[in-house]
């Protein structure tokens, strides 16, 4: 089992946060907002059905900024 952080949108646009890999039983663990349990879904399909969410480097606080001190 791999430990994970990235973000998908499913195919209607709602974004999930992918936790875990466990690739012995190939499957994808991931978070939505607002449910409480764990979700998961076979490889084959979260790959047909989930596209990456591509974030820049400001959005994870990376660069010691964040969003509400841009203005001033």
């Amino acid at each position: 089992m791999r430990e994970i952080n990235r973000r998908f949108r499913d195919h209607y646009g709602i974004p999930v946060r992918v936790i875990r890999w466990e690739p012995e039983k190939q499957r994808v663990i991931y978070l939505r907002q607002g449910y409480e349990h764990e979700c998961f879904s076979p490889l084959h399909i979260f790959k047909r059905d989930y596209r990456e969410i591509e974030v820049g480097p400001d959005e994870h606080g990376i660069n010691g900024k964040s969003h509400e001190s841009e203005g001033g």
